[in-house]
């Protein structure tokens, strides 16, 4: 009796691992993102707050910026012009403008634009980027009315954004040291001396005769920075960090990399 007793308790022990070892040989099933229950060994530390996290990563953000104490000052600068100027001239021409008329003023300039997107799509030689930029210079110029509307888009040719700064890094030209540019924003010397390229070249070709025309009338450039600076979605501060300047900085020279190599 007591053999009896004793050999059923051990079959009810056995009887979980027996359970367990059968699952044993199941798949695996991992989670969505490919891992398989990564929480599961993730150790948290809840007196870590926000700030530390952040200071902590610093090193991998970090960027050649030899004249980080003089661009901190211009974007400190950008950051109170853009506070105290630029957004209330955003928010007033917002205000006077109907939706469609800034909808065209914007693809008006877009179209400019396209101009020296051609021009160094060229120059790297990226054939079918050009193409597709002759079609919507041809299509928005003209059926587009002077670039007024953008049909070349809803027709399968999307803006493909290329400048000199572009230009020199896909022949190797080094960025060189980081640059924050008065109200123009994040830079480095290579892609700087593109942007005077790009403004130069604009000039030159002078099309639809707006750079001529513009010589007379500085308004339009100032309509045309309104414009930029209102299709720009970055608000400075919205990063609610105290290392913006780090993060926008490394997204930057990080971002440049990407454009270049497409």
């Amino acid at each position: 009796m007591a053999k009896s007793l004793l050999l059923l308790a051990a079959l009810f022990c056995a009887a979980p691992a027996l359970a367990d070892n059968s699952k044993a040989h199941d798949p695996v099933v991992p989670d969505p993102d490919g891992f398989t229950e990564p929480l599961k060994r993730l150790k948290f530390n809840p007196g870590l707050d926000q700030r530390e996290f952040e200071r902590s990563t610093l090193n991998a953000l970090s960027v050649y910026d030899p004249l980080e104490s003089w661009n901190r000052r211009v974007y400190h600068f950008n950051y109170r012009f853009d506070e105290w100027v630029f957004l209330p001239a955003v928010d007033g021409y917002r205000y006077v403008t109907p939706t469609f008329l800034r909808e065209g003023v914007s693809h008006f300039f877009s179209n400019l634009g396209d101009v020296t997107n051609l021009l160094n799509s060229l120059l790297q030689f990226k054939g079918k980027r050009a193409l597709d930029t002759t079609g919507r210079l041809l299509l928005n110029t003209t059926i587009g009315i002077a670039g007024l509307w953008d049909p070349a888009t809803k027709m399968g040719l999307p803006r493909q954004a290329e400048d000199f700064g572009q230009t020199l890094g896909f022949y190797g030209v080094p960025g060189g040291a980081y640059l924050v540019l008065p109200f123009f924003g994040p830079s480095n010397l290579r892609d700087t001396g593109g942007l005077v390229f790009d403004f130069a070249a604009a000039s030159q070709i002078n099309f639809l005769n707006v750079s001529q025309v513009s010589s007379d009338h500085p308004e339009i450039y100032l309509l045309e920075a309104i414009d930029k600076r209102y299709t720009t979605n970055f608000r400075y501060g919205q990063l609610n960090s105290p290392f913006e300047y780090e993060k926008v900085r490394y997204v930057y020279t990080e971002a440049r990399k990407l454009q270049i190599a497409e």
